[in-house]
């Protein structure tokens, strides 16, 4: 009996342990090793790099940059056209009175016109359009980061989501274990009949817990998969563990890196555009000659002569001032938000570091010193329990215990991850020491 209750001790255990596995955060580099088709819409365990790329290829908030980046090249290109000619035909002294009724003394004019744009005009509004340009990629670099964060943070999830249903899986067939031992024990008269009822009601609360774990599982499956726009997931597990954390690295040294982030280098790119756009509103001061040639032709006498004017607007610089002074503040105004976006950036990225920072501990604590203790106490436990010396409420409790403490580390070790997730999203840079240091996938997305 003592062999039989040790096995399904051992087995419970055992498949605690193999629950909480390591998670490999291959967020960069090995996202360029994976081909793009694996595992992504088959019942296989679906990858972290396969999740990545599906939602850069798919998702549809991405897809509306490469749209905006069709309409630029087209803004360029008018952008880049000379003043348009006019051609234009013009008829007097018609239809009058005595010398001048009929088209006897009619004169027709057909002419040639246009303006000479002055200042560089020309080159100033392909400048701004490039300069936008680049502010659309900055958008589309951020947007895509922003995306890769939280393809990794939903993916932690279904990990720790799956990690979780196994260890209530194990815990119920131990349950079922333990119901048999017990009800073995009542009908031996070794234990009251109270127990049995006590372990089939564990029984059955196990069984409630695994079909949670299964709802779970699939709402978070579901949540991964629209991130590149299917209804229904393709997979039915994910590959990965939470076992190997890393480190928590130096704050300074990650805040220098996250300053880099695009989503920082977005305000030099429309600083850039700022600039460009008040260069052109400058050169909307220069006033624009308008020139026409063309032929005049006279029906009174039948003779023709060539006709050309020339026309400069006045005070055209001052009614500029205006738009002068909004392209400025517009572009003053870049610098102000950059600062804002420092500090806020710093906060949120000492926020993650602390978080990862406590879940790492507490994991390495539970991992190294509870768990272990823990699992000593309910094999003692558990003897006791069979020498008669303990209750199988004693017994439950310090089975429960290490449940929960296993539960605890699946917690703690996802949170660290996720809260990696985020500092890998502000610095754009790989975390864990699993990761190639140096390759960057919003790069090679954007290009």
């Amino acid at each position: 009996m003592y062999q039989t209750i040790c096995g399904a001790q051992t087995r419970y255990i055992d498949g605690y342990r193999s629950s909480i596995l390591t998670f490999l955060c291959c967020l960069f580099a090995a996202l360029l090793a994976l081909p793009a088709n694996a595992a992504e819409r088959s019942d296989t365990a679906m990858t972290l790099g396969s999740a990545i790329k599906l939602a850069l290829s798919e998702n549809p908030d991405l897809q509306v940059y490469r749209l905006r980046e069709t309409g630029l090249q087209g803004l360029v290109q008018n952008a880049s056209l000379a003043p348009p000619i006019d051609l234009s035909a013009e008829a007097e002294n018609i239809g009058g009175t005595d010398d001048y009724s009929g088209f006897d003394s009619a004169e027709f004019t057909l002419a040639l016109s246009s303006v000479i744009e002055l200042g560089d005009k020309r080159e100033a509004r392909v400048a701004a359009v490039e300069a936008q340009r680049q502010v659309i990629a900055g958008e589309r670099q951020t947007r895509a980061l922003d995306l890769m964060g939280e393809v990794t943070r939903r993916y932690v999830e279904v990990v720790a989501t799956q990690a979780r249903l196994d260890l209530a899986v194990n815990a119920r067939s131990l349950a079922q274990e333990v119901v048999q031992s017990v009800e073995h024990r009542a009908r031996a008269g070794a234990a009251p009949e109270a127990e049995p009822l006590r372990a089939r009601a564990n029984l059955a609360q196990a069984e409630l817990v695994v079909s949670e774990g299964q709802n779970r599982l699939r709402a978070a499956r579901l949540s991964l998969s629209v991130l590149w726009g299917d209804m229904e997931p393709g997979f039915v597990r994910v590959a990965g563990n939470l076992d190997n954390l890393g480190n928590v690295g130096d704050f300074d040294a990650l805040y220098q890196r996250a300053i880099q982030n695009p989503a920082i280098e977005f305000f030099a790119s429309e600083e850039r555009l700022r600039e460009a756009e008040f260069q052109l509103a400058t050169s909307q001061s220069n006033t624009d000659i308008g020139w026409s040639v063309g032929i005049r032709q006279y029906q009174e006498t039948n003779d023709t002569a060539f006709v050309a004017g020339l026309s400069i607007p006045l005070v055209g610089a001052k009614r500029n001032t205006g738009a002068l002074q909004s392209a400025r503040a517009a572009r003053d105004e870049v610098s102000m938000r950059r600062e804002s976006a420092l500090l806020n950036l710093r906060a949120s990225l000492f926020d993650a570091y602390q978080q990862r920072r406590l879940g790492i501990e507490t994991a390495n604590s539970l991992r190294s010193d509870v768990i272990p203790l823990l699992q000593r106490a309910l094999q003692q436990t558990q003897a006791a329990y069979e020498n008669g010396r303990y209750s199988y409420q004693e017994w439950a409790a310090a089975q429960q215990e290490l449940l929960s403490a296993e539960y605890a580390l699946i917690a703690a070790a996802s949170a660290a991850l996720q809260s990696g997730a985020t500092i890998e999203q502000l610095t754009s840079e790989p975390l864990l020491p699993s990761l190639e240091p140096g390759s960057s996938n919003i790069e090679q997305e954007s290009d």
